[in-house]
């Protein structure tokens, strides 16, 4: 094995056991998260003002991550965004995975006039800002979500928040999915062995699930997991905006967002800032290098140039 292969396996298995670490430390610390201070959401409304901006300390008493202005455990806080912040990327980018994939296939088998008008709406998409287009859709979400929810910050509210996240960023992560697939499948139409068995009579369904499916794995895995950390950087943008994930429900956005009125010339609480921008930036660099080594692992022809 050569050493890039080795470094690359290497950053592979610390990038697959961060995030294993954070999905698994956020979802065993629900209890402690939703739970500690009372029921009634007081971890993130409530809190404590006698312990409001304390810094980090390791003393058993105090937070070890510090405190907000309110209160709160910054460490809490942070656990539970976690868990949001990668629900949301996660669901965004299978939504992308799917109606990419759909899509694109289905342009590229049916061709002719389905191909032209379904590519065309992509290429439309496409050529707007696709921020412009979560943040639009996002609003629009908001605008509905404000007249069925049921009690501000209750539990409909967040799961409308969520959700208003998970379709205004998986609306638009999809077309470069589907120009790809598309471009992957008109080229392998080509190839001997897809037009062996399409002029045996193979059937559609059979051609895309025993040859389509598996050539085309490499580039689609890649751009899915590189869907993730787009979809995890657009909920923290969207949360900074504040059209995104909403008090008191925390998200790392928004507790970015929050931070940076408590850095000043006088009194600088840097935790508040530091600790969720580090978890976005190793979280993201971790989806990426994993990302790549899954393409590596799923496409035969890269694979094999690596060895």
């Amino acid at each position: 094995m050569s050493r890039s292969n080795h470094l690359r396996r290497r950053s592979t298995w610390i990038a697959g056991g961060f995030l294993v670490l954070i999905m698994l430390v956020s979802i065993v610390s629900l209890p402690w998260t939703l739970g500690h201070g009372a029921s009634s959401s007081a971890r993130f409304e409530a809190a404590d003002p006698a312990h409001a901006l304390e810094p980090p300390s390791w003393s058993s008493d105090r937070s070890l991550l510090g405190t907000d202005r309110l209160g709160r455990d910054v460490m809490a806080r942070l656990l539970l965004g976690g868990g949001i912040s990668l629900v949301v990327g996660l669901a965004a980018a299978t939504t992308a995975l799917l109606l990419g994939t759909t899509w694109g296939l289905t342009a590229a088998i049916a061709g002719g006039r389905v191909d032209s008008i379904l590519m065309r709406i992509v290429d439309v998409l496409y050529g707007l800002p696709s921020i412009l287009l979560v943040v639009l859709l996002a609003v629009a979400m908001d605008g509905f979500r404000d007249r069925v929810s049921i009690g501000e910050g209750g539990v409909p509210g967040m799961l409308l928040d969520l959700a208003t996240l998970w379709i205004a960023i998986g609306a638009v992560s999809w077309l470069t999915l589907a120009r790809v697939v598309r471009g992957q499948v008109l080229s392998l139409r080509t190839r001997p062995f897809i037009e062996s068995a399409r002029v045996v009579g193979v059937p559609i369904r059979l051609l895309v699930r025993r040859y389509y499916l598996p050539w085309i794995a490499g580039p689609v895995v890649a751009c899915t997991a590189l869907i993730v950390p787009m979809a995890m950087l657009s909920e923290a943008f969207l949360s900074f905006l504040g059209i995104g994930v909403q008090e008191p429900l925390p998200s790392w956005g928004n507790m970015a967002a929050a931070a940076l009125s408590e850095l000043n010339p006088v009194q600088s609480r840097w935790w508040l800032l530091l600790w969720p921008c580090l978890l976005i930036a190793a979280t993201l660099i971790a989806l990426t290098v994993l990302g790549e080594s899954l393409r590596l692992a799923v496409d035969p022809r890269q694979r094999d140039a690596a060895v």
